[in-house]
């Protein structure tokens, strides 16, 4: 065993969405485009409550949006 990370991790510059069942954790999906974030907030609003959390950029949020989608 190991000692714990001291310093949190990093997320990639893109766009991201977080997915999850009713009542769960959720998970991050990111997408490099606006547009196929989009796409993917289609798909899985379908079985999924998603929350679009906007773009990431140089590890800060440029437009931190947040709307739910419900299944």
């Amino acid at each position: 065993m190991g000692r714990p990370a001291t310093k949190p991790a990093k997320l990639k510059d893109g766009f991201y969405i977080e997915v999850k069942n009713q009542g769960s954790g959720g998970v991050l999906i990111r997408r490099d485009t606006e547009e196929q974030m989009m796409l993917a907030v289609k798909d899985y609003s379908r079985m999924k409550v998603v929350n679009v959390l906007g773009e990431m950029k140089d590890d800060k949020w440029i437009d931190k949006v947040k709307k739910k989608k419900k299944a």
